[in-house]
């Protein structure tokens, strides 16, 4: 009895060692390494929900292929930063990195052993080959916390270095530091200040507490004081721990932020970490095989990474103008992807995440107030423009006939209103759009017919709210210019098609080719034509009838599947991927596709293709996603589709019925509980037969968003034909 139960503790501590912590939750599912390979961007690294800090690897930066900093396939690290993006195809981050080491280094860098390498909600850990130095990270939602193990004892030194990439690529980085400096206080605790300039210009203070003085430490970039090297005197197997706090508006900021981690260990971070994740996870339960269920759970956890809370604990932020403000709820959320989140994302935080989505749509009124424009793409709470409509405005009409809290109508409706029509908006001319019904190709000259058909829905979303708040003449404007994508409908080819300002076809015309420049015989962003014709989310029966009813549009849907999956130009091309055909899974505009065949009446097809997505192109393996995750849309689309219906419209409050991939689900929504039950459910049996809510037959090929939110039971009865 004495000796199984000193090999019990022996195996409870060694597991403990070894970075495997009891799980009880749904977190024991998620794979932080799904989609660190390949186009997925995302990166395994320590982050609470929702939280400000990422702490994680660093393995390259700056580049295409490390727009998250780290890539599974690499053999190196260097080093450890505190803020990422998580699927994006831009860079930025990579603030206030660590790097532990013994001995005299040149280039700090340290070789690992993949078997080494862990990751779970909160946490990460791995051994560094160089003096077997074991790594180990967690976080509060403010707070990064390091724990590094020395085997060797002697002289121990941790590089910090202000912003990841002044010391191992210096030339990719000119221009990118503006100032910043790093301050040594005493001989444990440090403070600082990066300010830089890449996607965004953006500044991050920080404060540093180390739990064991420092015996010496130096600057090594001179008078720039940015890098500065600490040593400290070490037994074998001693730990140093450091806990760095970030704040966007000051360093007494980063020092109130601090207070999060004060006085509690390690591991007791680290269980606060896993426990908010828990919590949130629980919000879904599946059954299915274990590929499923991780796949799902992670997914839920590339939904929840961000948007990131940016304000200090106090409630100040720093906002778009650079000025320091005072959030009312102290939440304010920023890195919103909202050409990619808007489509599924905040759909479905509406359902599962009504709170934080009501702030996150709170903030972005606050950002109008400080920018004179509601938010495109925003960074550490600074807008960097990226891509094209202005897609807060279906989240912000989306939360308002939701009834979510934090939502202002009037506040809200004023601000959508000034941005679709205020002509100093960045990207659009107002102007010349109400003056030709569309962009003209020659007058825009990029991604002419792409900007008309997504400012077309973002006016829809405008004409719903403006009716519902009684503005009749605001209603008319929007609806009216929510119908220009029939302007750039070719009935010759059946394909929505640039058009230049004196009313011709843009010639010559390949369908086929991604470009986004008219000069190169392109109008779409990171596409085509065939994946741009279908991108009418505000109104599929206009688009349906322009193509010639139902029995054409099907036809169309069905070349589009089975043509060649090539794609070709002088476009974004390695957005355009996870192909079928000419449909592209793994970038946004191909999202809602799949559904259209039900809303044209054939949804047997949709119901064969949903299963082909999910198994191809959800893996769960570091090479798993199609295409980037793009700050969580992929993973929505996954979660959302795996139920059994999917947002094609996301601001109108319905969900299109697909196909479930799961016997039993449920959902948590409010004080409720939508239970999910597909009976016969298997792989030859992927076709919906009957849809039953709280037993009685649904007719519509819907559910909406008030049937989800009452709670009860859906069955999907399945069978083997349709």
């Amino acid at each position: 009895m004495k000796i199984a139960f000193k090999l019990f503790v022996f195996a409870v501590i060694t597991s403990f060692h070894l970075g495997v912590f009891a799980q009880g939750g749904n977190s024991k599912y998620v794979n932080p390494f799904i989609g660190t390979s390949g186009f997925g961007h995302t990166y395994p690294g320590a982050t609470v929900p929702f939280g400000l800090v990422q702490l994680s690897p660093e393995t390259g930066n700056f580049k295409w292929d490390y727009t998250s900093g780290y890539q599974y396939k690499d053999s190196t690290i260097l080093g450890f930063a505190h803020t990422h993006l998580s699927g994006t195809g831009v860079s930025d981050l990579g603030d206030v990195l660590f790097f532990p080491f013994q001995g005299d280094k040149q280039v700090y860098k340290s070789g690992f052993n993949k078997s080494t390498e862990k990751a779970s909600p909160g946490y990460y850990t791995v051994v560094l080959k160089d003096n077997n130095i074991k790594a180990e990270l967690t976080t509060t939602a403010r707070v990064g916390v390091h724990q590094y193990t020395f085997t060797k004892g002697g002289k121990a030194s941790i590089l910090i270095d202000a912003q990841n990439g002044l010391v191992n690529s210096p030339r990719e980085l000119a221009g990118y530091i503006l100032e910043g400096q790093v301050t040594v206080l005493g001989n444990n605790k440090l403070t600082g200040y990066i300010q830089s300039k890449k996607w965004v210009k953006r500044r991050t203070f920080f404060t540093i507490s180390f739990d064991k003085n420092f015996t010496a430490h130096r600057f090594i970039d001179g008078d720039k004081k940015r890098k500065v090297i600490l040593d400290f005197e070490v037994t074998a197997g001693a730990k140093i721990g450091a806990k760095v706090a970030l704040s966007t508006t000051s360093v007494a900021g980063a020092q109130l932020n601090m207070k999060e981690a004060e006085n509690l260990s390690f591991a007791q971070i680290r269980a606060n970490s896993l426990a908010q994740w828990d919590k949130l996870l629980a919000t879904a339960t599946i059954t299915g095989s274990l590929a499923q269920k991780e796949n799902f759970y992670t997914s839920l956890y590339h939904l929840l990474i961000q948007p990131n809370n940016i304000a200090d604990t106090d409630g100040k932020y720093r906002g778009a103008d650079d000025k320091v403000y005072q959030s009312p709820t102290k939440a304010y959320y920023s890195t919103l992807s909202l050409w990619d989140t808007f489509r599924a994302a905040h759909p479905l935080y509406t359902i599962l995440y009504p709170k934080q989505d009501g702030e996150i749509v709170g903030s972005m009124v606050q950002h109008f107030k400080a920018a004179n424009t509601l938010p495109v793409w925003t960074l550490a709470g600074k807008e960097n423009y990226c891509m094209i409509g202005n897609h807060s405005i279906p989240v912000i009409v989306d939360a308002y006939f939701k009834g979510l809290k934090g939502v202002d109508a009037e506040e809200a409706y004023q601000a959508i209103k000034y941005t679709l029509t205020n002509n100093g908006n960045y990207k659009h001319d107002w102007k010349q759009y109400d003056q030709y019904g569309y962009y003209p190709s020659d007058l825009t000259k990029v991604e002419s017919v792409s900007r008309t058909l997504e400012a077309g829905f973002d006016d829809w979303c405008a004409a719903q709210m403006a009716q519902k708040l009684g503005k009749k003449e605001d209603y008319a404007f929007f609806m009216k210019r929510s119908g220009f994508y029939k302007n750039l409908f070719d009935p010759s080819t059946q394909l929505m098609r640039g058009k230049t300002s004196d009313g011709n076809w843009v010639s010559p015309f390949d369908p086929l080719k991604v470009s986004h420049a008219s000069t190169s015989g392109g109008d779409y962003t990171e596409g085509n034509a065939w994946q741009y014709s279908f991108h009418v989310l505000q109104d599929v029966p206009g688009l349906i009838n322009l193509m010639g009813g139902n029995k054409k549009f099907i036809s169309k849907l069905d070349s589009l599947f089975s043509l060649e999956p090539k794609v070709y130009g002088d476009g974004a091309l390695v957005d355009v991927t996870g192909l079928i055909g000419q449909y592209a899974h793994g970038n946004e505009p191909s999202h809602h596709i799949t559904y259209l065949y039900t809303l044209a009446g054939a949804p047997w097809k949709t119901q064969q293709l949903i299963p082909k997505i999910l198994k191809e192109q959800y893996i769960n393996k570091p090479d798993g996603l199609s295409g980037n995750d793009d700050c969580g849309q992929m993973s929505a689309w996954y979660i959302f589709s795996s139920l059994g219906f999917y947002p094609v419209n996301p601001a109108d409050g319905k969900y299109v019925f697909g196909t479930p991939a799961y016997t039993n689900a449920s959902i948590k929504v409010g004080n409720k509980t939508l239970t999910i039950e597909a009976k016969n459910l298997s792989e030859k049996n992927k076709y919906v037969k009957s849809i039953l809510l709280n037993n009685v037959k649904l007719t519509n090929n819907y559910i909406t968003h008030d049937q989800i939110m009452a709670g009860g039971k859906l069955t999907y009865i399945m069978s083997a034909t349709y």
